[in-house]
């Protein structure tokens, strides 16, 4: 296989001219759901790291072609190309890539290494712990992490309506929750943070909450920084293994929540929304310009809903955050700085 990539970023803009390189790769999955990834032979750039078998589309092929040939070049099978997974944008010092990730539906044969290559077959949750390029690891957590970050709204005069509302939620797919309740008074928003940890953990949502790292400590929930907390923070607020995340809006907050070791963070807004008349959104090429530059998995924001996760998932996107693309009761106040 050749997948010629780098790990090198900065954070200016891009020179005019980079060479652009569609590449497809392939999530093989065995009958006991271990998935198939194959080490890069020594001699090739970045030797020893392993990754998501495929290789280069030729001028001229479809990528699902070029995905089946290189698969019977590299493990000697024939396959049956499935559903894209994410399309994941990088950059190196020189070139552009488009990692164009297929799952494979069917496949006839046994996988070997025909390029001298060494296979391992991984079980699911094991992925993080192999050693993988920059853009192999948005697609270990688009298949291991949630798709869809609901933003709460604010809640109206009734507590259990809200309750209520954040369990038909998390019933209805959501399973990333980030707890935003500015302007409310500090008891309530304490009641309300101890009822929706109830509701995630019956479901097994993952809960942060915006803003308050000592509230976050103290709960043990997750903590989700605001892009002006973000920007003052010197070192990780909350210990390894509890989530964190961040707003972000430019290519200097990614790098920011990248050092501090974010789990993930929320990009945006991506197109207009009622909260924010007048602005467009930074759209999906900009989207795209901004994943580039980090490996770390991204939640498209802005204008956004359950529907949209394909259209995210093909510009870079782990998936879609929202407040009323994803909240299962009516949204009475505002979420005027959502993304923030």
């Amino acid at each position: 296989m050749t997948r010629p990539e780098a790990t090198g970023r900065t954070p200016g803009d891009d020179p005019p001219q980079r060479p652009s390189i569609h590449v497809v790769a392939a999530v093989i999955t065995d009958a006991r759901g271990r998935i198939l990834l194959a080490r890069r032979a020594p001699g090739r750039e970045l030797a020893g790291l392993w990754e998501f078998p495929g290789g280069k589309v030729d001028p001229g092929e479809t990528p699902e072609a070029a995905l089946a040939r290189e698969l019977h070049e590299e493990l000697g099978i024939e396959v049956e190309v499935g559903a894209p997974l994410m399309v994941v944008p990088h950059r190196t010092p020189s070139r552009r890539l488009h990692l164009d990730v297929r799952r494979i539906r069917a496949w006839r044969g046994t996988p070997k290494g025909c390029e001298g290559q060494a296979l391992a077959w991984v079980q699911p949750q094991r992925l993080a712990r192999y050693d993988m390029p920059a853009p192999d690891h948005p697609v270990v957590a688009a298949l291991l992490q949630p798709d869809r970050c609901l933003v709460t709204p604010a809640p109206g005069v009734d507590d259990g309506a809200w309750l209520d509302a954040l369990a038909a939620s998390v019933a209805n797919g959501v399973s990333r929750v980030q707890f935003r309740m500015h302007g409310v008074a500090d008891d309530r928003r304490r009641r309300l943070l101890e009822g929706a940890a109830r509701h995630c953990e019956a479901a097994g949502a993952q809960l942060l909450v915006n803003g308050d790292a000592a509230l976050a400590r103290a709960t043990g929930v997750g903590l989700h920084l605001p892009a002006a907390q973000l920007r003052v923070s010197e070192s990780r607020p909350v210990p390894v293994g509890q989530l964190l995340s961040a707003s972000c809006h430019d290519a200097e907050e990614l790098a920011l929540a990248e050092a501090l070791g974010c789990d993930f963070a929320i990009l945006g807004p991506v197109l207009a929304t009622p909260s924010h008349p007048g602005e467009p959104g930074i759209g999906w090429a900009r989207f795209e310009a901004l994943r580039e530059r980090v490996s770390l998995p991204l939640y498209a924001i802005g204008g956004l809903g359950v529907d949209d996760i394909a259209t995210a998932r093909s510009h870079g996107a782990q998936g879609v955050a929202a407040i009323r693309g994803l909240w299962a009761g009516a949204v009475g106040e505002s979420p005027a700085g959502v993304a923030a």
